[in-house]
């Protein structure tokens, strides 16, 4: 909640989480711990985002009959909740996840924006198809190592540049399941170039100003 009020005093419309962000990449966990948009604990989201009129996206793992998949629920000021699940999982996560069935693209202040989870963000098939169905913003919410992260940092501007998308990395930093998140959370034009970037430790927002290309970043 922290990040979503200072978000918020920045002036921020719309905020992304990492890849499970609400219960931390702990595959293992998962079939325990899903659930649904509905679920009445995340009404604390829904309210703050009414409140303060920011647009929200938290990872969290969801349940769809005896299905679990790997999700994003949004939030949006006064409006319906959606949720987005990973359609392109990685090898290592068939046995605790299915894939989503379909692309989520919604609008933030008259801008397009599709969101990717982790390993399906580095597939190009993934990104043309968000850029074939209008996304202006591709966010990829993730939880990478240092490996990762060298990935993506190469393929991400690729994309952007090819594409003529923004591209953001939402990524979480220290421990997860077997690995390390290694941060780095970062924003790159719609021309590729790298626009702001965080540390490999620090937890903090990467903000891009979209209609004046500016972009800022602030550590918690």
């Amino acid at each position: 909640m922290q990040a979503i009020c200072a978000a918020a005093g920045e002036g921020v419309s719309l905020i992304v989480f990492p890849e499970l962000s609400l219960t931390g990449y702990e595959p293992g966990l998962a079939n325990d711990l899903a659930t649904d948009q509905n679920d009445s604990r995340l009404n604390v989201f829904q309210q703050v985002s009414n409140d303060k009129n920011i647009s929200i996206g938290v990872g969290l793992p969801t349940r769809s009959g005896a299905d679990v998949r790997i999700s994003m629920i949004i939030f949006q000021p006064h409006l319906p909740r959606l949720t987005y699940s990973k359609q392109q999982l990685h090898s290592d996560e068939f046995p605790f996840f299915v894939n989503g069935p379909r692309q989520v693209i919604f609008s933030q202040d008259t801008i397009n924006v599709a969101p990717a989870i982790c390993f399906e963000s580095l597939q190009p098939s993934h990104a043309e198809n968000a850029k074939r169905i209008g996304a202006d913003i591709y966010l990829a919410s993730v939880a990478k190592s240092a490996s990762g992260v060298v990935r993506a940092y190469k393929h991400y501007p690729e994309i952007a540049a090819r594409l003529g998308m923004v591209v953001a990395m939402a990524n979480c930093v220290g421990e997860c399941d077997n690995f390390v998140g290694d941060g780095r959370s970062a924003i790159w034009d719609a021309k590729g170039a790298l626009a702001a970037q965080l540390d490999n430790t620090s937890e903090g927002l990467v903000i891009y100003d979209i209609a004046n290309e500016q972009a800022t970043q602030v550590t918690l």
